[in-house]
């Protein structure tokens, strides 16, 4: 071997060499993570995105948001429409979510912050994973820590902590579009109402501008005033659901039902049950094609205090009965009996 091949040899072994512990040393650096996006390619995806899933307690989704046809519906709801202002505010919190430090990456320190596994008994995190253009991905947000939470991004073991903070729901009866139909007290001509048990009796605009007046007055009793028979405005206008069921699996065999005349025309008849502590009702329009096809074959869940505003018991519109006079007057209280004097001493 030549002196010039040998030392060229030894050159290349030194640079080498050199490379490798340069390349081993930026390895091990720390890397400065602050203000790194947690999901950088959701940004650019957003308008991507067809679905949405939230995982927590179970090997399966809890809820799952997604788009069939141009329209978003939630799964687990027998597709009814989504909320799509809250999917989209999830989805704009998940893309500017920034790294704020990295966490522990041992995966027997998960359970603590909330990053491990959703379907863990008591995991405190949930995943949400999403479909875009590009593929589909996951994370998993756990506990919250200072202004945001701790998170992990699904099959990576390095965990964060993120700011701002990811807020949502696991349960599907919080991603329902929950509009359904908003009534302005103005419009209404007259409340027919019968109820499972009981006189059925109808409230109908009267002659007198803004009043009121009661068809269904029972013998000897007196119609509220005005005021009183007046429907709320606030009962029919921007009514919600809590929830959406199957009317099969509620007990609408002796239903309350409220027939409620638009000044439009429009009839809408709202039929109600009770079932345990839930207030539920169903809901048809005599010329509203898009209520009818929202609702059909449908029942939602309303608060209470809608509820029984809706279908008001008859004695709330009557004139208080007096009270019955009392069945026996007092006894006069008892006169003492006086003692008689004491006799003379001797």
């Amino acid at each position: 071997m030549s002196r010039q091949r040998f030392i060229a040899l030894v050159i290349a072994a030194v640079l080498a060499i050199s490379g490798a512990l340069y390349l081993s040393t930026q390895r091990n650096l720390p890397r400065d993570t602050r203000g790194v996006a947690l999901l950088p390619y959701l940004a650019g995806e957003l308008n991507t995105v067809t679905a949405l899933s939230i995982r927590r307690g179970g090997a399966a989704p809890s809820v799952t948001v997604h788009e069939q046809d141009g329209h978003w519906s939630v799964a687990q709801r027998g597709d009814y429409p989504a909320d799509l202002p809250k999917l989209r505010k999830l989805l704009l919190a998940l893309s500017e979510a920034k790294i704020v430090e990295e966490k522990t990456s041992n995966p027997a320190n998960f359970a603590l912050i909330g990053v491990d596994d959703p379907a863990s008994p008591g995991a405190a995190g949930a995943e949400l994973s999403f479909t875009a253009r590009d593929g589909k991905h996951a994370v998993i947000i756990g506990k919250p820590v200072g202004e945001g939470n701790f998170a992990r991004r699904v099959g990576e073991n390095t965990t964060y902590s993120i700011e701002p903070g990811i807020s949502f729901e696991a349960e599907p009866r919080y991603w329902i579009e929950p509009k359904l139909v908003d009534i302005a007290a103005a419009d209404i001509q007259s409340i027919a109402v019968k109820p499972a048990a009981g006189p059925a009796y109808t409230v109908r605009r009267a002659a007198a501008p803004g009043t009121f007046e009661l068809d269904g007055v029972p013998p000897g009793r007196k119609a509220a005033d005005a005021a009183s028979l007046a429907p709320s405005p606030t009962t029919y206008s921007g009514l919600t659901a809590d929830d959406v069921g199957t009317p099969g699996d509620i007990d609408f065999s002796k239903p309350t039902v409220a027939t409620v005349t638009l000044s439009s025309g429009n009839v809408i008849t709202l039929t109600g049950a009770v079932s345990g502590d839930k207030h539920w009702v169903q809901l048809q329009a005599s010329t509203d094609p898009a209520l009818n096809a929202k609702a059909s074959g449908r029942a939602f869940e309303l608060t209470g205090y809608r509820y029984d505003a809706i279908f008001r018991p008859l004695e709330q519109l009557l004139v208080p009965k007096p009270p019955p006079p009392a069945a026996n007057k007092a006894a006069p209280a008892a006169k003492p009996t006086k003692k008689p004097p004491p006799a003379p001493t001797p």
